[in-house]
């Protein structure tokens, strides 16, 4: 059965108290709705169709960079989730499948779950809503069961009498329905509640009233963690966390103080990788197996091969590209750069817009100087060349193969393959003119003192 997504990205999120719409507050280095986004394409969608409102505009230019292939319909007034669905009507209108109904502020739902919803489709319910046993109900619509186990209505909390009050099976708001039928219930629903907004949930009701089939399928509770405030952000990023450190573990990673480790919603980790305390991962990382994370790195759009070690104290910036058996350490910040098989990279050094050649050594305190106030140009070293301490090299520059460059020189020129390159003043010496200097020194210091 052919499939489509709504997504609806159109609160306002009052409670974050925020002038960036709730869909675009970062989760694991992520927008939220990038995360919904995901379980969506893991069904496999023919098409997706995400529901704006609020800060429109800004929810729209970030789906074109994230989700290019969605289409945006607009709530303009914000009158209840069935309200939401109906205006994706219009980019469905020739559609021929099951619907599933998605929200940009539960970032958990599970692509398996999602499944199960369309197996229950597939087993004959009309309807099919997710549901979750809560631990404190609360204001979470009640999921009411029939006798012999079907989705009979779902009840608002404001609305709820004590028995279903007391009912702890709630509804995510998760919804799966054949297209035509779910804008044709839609269609027969009325704001005859306390809130005078068209509830998607009323659907189940008036399903039921024709006689058909609905059913709910029940998932962890956490999987249907939605993020209202700022407190529900930081503690959805803590079990995103709790979750992706255990499952780097599982895969056979190992993490010193996991605790401190923090990942992005993209990490990829290999087997035998070892990672230190303190080291965060932003988005579009992947780090090989075998490799070594040190204590206090920071990586992000970046490729760490099989048994490089980076760190500790390192930035691995985008466009940064490791290959095997590299060296990065203390203090080293490396952007848009290739570091060929076996380089040395070790200390307080900065290689931006570079290729640095297999086997090359860095010595401490280089500085690609990549930018020259308008452009960025590359430097390129060849294999197996040494640079000295303290070098300056001014790009665009290229460093032959073998080549060296001696400690302190600032290089402006190509320097050919096996060659010395030194690019600094003569040394001239003052005979005692140091010790003079000091002897001033402190004696104008003793009479500022007086």
């Amino acid at each position: 059965m052919p499939t489509a997504v709504i997504l609806l990205a159109a609160g306002e999120g009052t409670r974050m108290n925020s002038d960036i719409p709730k869909p675009l507050h970062r989760l694991a280095g992520a927008p939220l709705i990038a995360h919904a986004l995901a379980a969506a394409r893991a069904l496999g969608p023919e098409r997706i169709v995400v529901v704006t409102g609020h800060g429109a505009e800004a929810v729209e230019a970030a789906l074109a960079g994230i989700a290019p292939e969605a289409v945006v319909a607009v709530q303009a007034e914000r009158k209840g989730t069935g309200h939401a669905v109906l205006q994706a009507a219009g980019a469905l209108g020739d559609f021929a499948g099951d619907v599933v109904v998605l929200y940009a502020d539960t970032p958990f739902v599970q692509a398996d779950t999602l499944q199960a919803m369309l197996d229950a489709r597939i087993g004959g319910a009309a309807v099919v809503v997710l549901g979750f046993e809560a631990a404190e109900p609360g204001g979470y619509g009640r999921l009411v069961r029939g006798a012999d186990g079907g989705l009979e209505a779902i009840v608002e909390a404001r609305e709820a009498t004590a028995a279903e009050k007391a009912i702890t099976l709630c509804n995510s708001g998760v919804v799966a329905a054949d297209r035509a039928l779910l804008f044709g219930l839609l269609g027969e629903v009325r704001p005859d509640n306390a809130k005078g907004e068209y509830y998607l949930t009323d659907v189940v009701g008036l399903a039921r009233r024709r006689g058909l089939a609905a059913a709910a399928i029940v998932c962890p509770e956490a999987e249907t963690l939605g993020v209202n405030s700022r407190a529900d952000l930081a503690g959805a990023e803590a079990a995103f966390q709790a979750r992706a450190r255990a499952e780097a573990m599982a895969n056979g990673a190992t993490l010193t103080d996991p605790a401190t480790v923090w990942f992005a919603f993209d990490t990829v980790i290999g087997r035998d990788v070892e990672i230190g305390p303190n080291v965060v991962f932003g988005p579009e990382v992947t780090v090989e197996s075998g490799a070594t994370i040190r204590a206090f790195c920071h990586l992000e759009g970046c490729h760490v091969s099989r048994g490089a070690v980076v760190g500790p104290f390192a930035r691995l910036r985008p466009g940064a590209e490791l290959a095997e058996d590299v060296h990065v350490g203390n203090f080293v910040e490396v952007k848009n750069a290739i570091v060929e098989e076996g380089a040395k990279v070790n200390h307080l050094t900065y290689i931006g817009d570079a290729r640095v050649g297999a086997r090359a050594n860095i010595g401490a305190g280089t500085i690609t100087c990549n930018y020259d106030g308008v452009f960025k140009h590359r430097t390129e070293i060849g294999a197996g060349a040494f640079i000295g301490s303290n070098a300056a090299l001014v790009a665009p520059v290229r460093i032959g193969a073998h080549a060296v460059v001696a400690a302190g020189s600032t290089i402006t020129e190509d320097v050919p393959e096996g060659s010395l390159a030194l690019g600094r003043a003569r040394q001239s010496v003052k005979a005692g003119l140091g010790q003079r200097l000091m002897e001033r020194l402190r004696a104008a210091r003793a009479r500022g003192a007086h």
